[in-house]
């Protein structure tokens, strides 16, 4: 009872001096966290932004500088991380669509693009050797959407809403990261609902600073997709090579290059990363053949098994006597019920 009744007394105390407490901590934090900033721009090598009122967004990596454009996290648990440049004008390539393959880190340049910005806006030093980044009042993102038990919604109804607030609220001076979006559902739907919306932000007078990754290789299709200065394609570099003797997909040589260039790739390499990933040889080898026959228009044989086999020579017997049944004949009929026995 002693200890609680000191403990009344000392908030009681306090709260006489709250106001002061409360500016006290809030400056205690806002001086933590410009020594953490200063702490981490000397540590990291990290360059001071041009903010400007001019509606463009250019990051330069530089040329055999140390001080390069990078992801400020993942350049800490990678040996080389391999540097990209970011160039939007007022006037053109406003909106980036960016394919490539499995993880050559379409998703990683996007967030670091967006992650400069952030810093950039809240008086950070950036990782890059040079930016010019013009004033943005929002930066909406389509990333990573997990189902939650608190919100009653699936994970394209997130994707979704998370692209209609993009449509309704942005604006000339705003961020946009869309990353593969209408994964989640039948892929002519996100297909159609992707092209819709990139058509609308090309449409705009003044389109906002767009980042666009997908894997829907139906985008790079003039009639379906229109070009215009805004709209710009681009993709990751990769090195490729199939061994001559080997007409497996999986096989090839994939070597990942982390460099953004101009134009589009359509292949995946999905099953060159379930290899990386572990996946049995012959369930990639099957997925191979189901692929090569989908793409030659052919149909998709089925697995050849012992228990298979058996089971299709005896289907087809059957098949056989019914066939060859007369069914008019009442006779025939009910030998053949008797004498036939259907095994499950």
């Amino acid at each position: 009872m002693m200890q609680g009744s000191i403990c009344t007394e000392l908030i009681q105390r306090l709260c006489e001096y709250r106001p002061h407490l409360n500016r006290a901590v809030a400056v205690a934090a806002e001086v933590d966290c410009l020594i953490s900033l200063a702490l981490a721009a000397r540590e990291h090598h990290y360059t001071r932004p041009l903010l400007t009122k001019d509606n463009v967004l250019h990051i330069k990596q530089g040329m055999g500088d140390v001080y390069t454009c990078r992801h400020m996290l993942t350049e800490m648990v990678v040996d080389n991380y391999i540097p990209n440049d970011t160039h939007m004008n007022e006037d053109d390539s406003r909106i980036q669509v960016i394919t490539g393959p499995n993880l050559s880190g379409k998703s990683c340049y996007t967030k670091q693009v967006a992650l400069i910005v952030f810093l950039a806006h809240v008086g950070s030093f950036v990782p890059a050797a040079e930016a010019t980044i013009g004033l943005t009042d929002r930066i909406f993102t389509r990333i990573a959407s997990q189902d939650s038990v608190s919100v009653p919604q699936s994970t394209f109804m997130i994707d979704l809403s998370q692209l209609a607030m993009m449509l309704q609220l942005a604006t000339p001076r705003c961020l946009c990261i869309v990353d593969e979006f209408g994964k989640g559902t039948l892929t002519t739907d996100g297909v159609g609902l992707l092209t819709a919306s990139l058509h609308h932000f090309a449409s705009m007078p003044v389109p906002p600073k767009l980042l666009a990754c997908t894997h829907f290789s139906d985008l790079l299709s003039q009639p379906i997709l229109r070009r215009c200065p805004q709209l710009s394609f681009f993709t990751m570099n990769v090195l490729a090579e199939t061994p001559p003797d080997s007409d497996s997909a999986y096989t090839k040589k994939v070597v990942f290059l982390y460099n953004l260039v101009s134009g589009y790739a359509a292949p995946s390499f999905g099953l060159n990363c379930a290899h990386m990933a572990g996946m049995r040889a012959d369930i990639i080898e099957r997925a191979a053949q189901v692929i090569g026959l989908q793409q030659q228009g052919k149909p998709i044989q089925q697995i050849s098994a012992p228990s298979h086999a058996q089971r299709e020579a005896w289907y087809r017997s059957m098949i056989s006597d019914l066939l060859s049944l007369d069914c008019k004949s009442s006779e025939a009929v009910h030998r053949y019920m008797d004498g036939g026995n259907v095994e499950e």
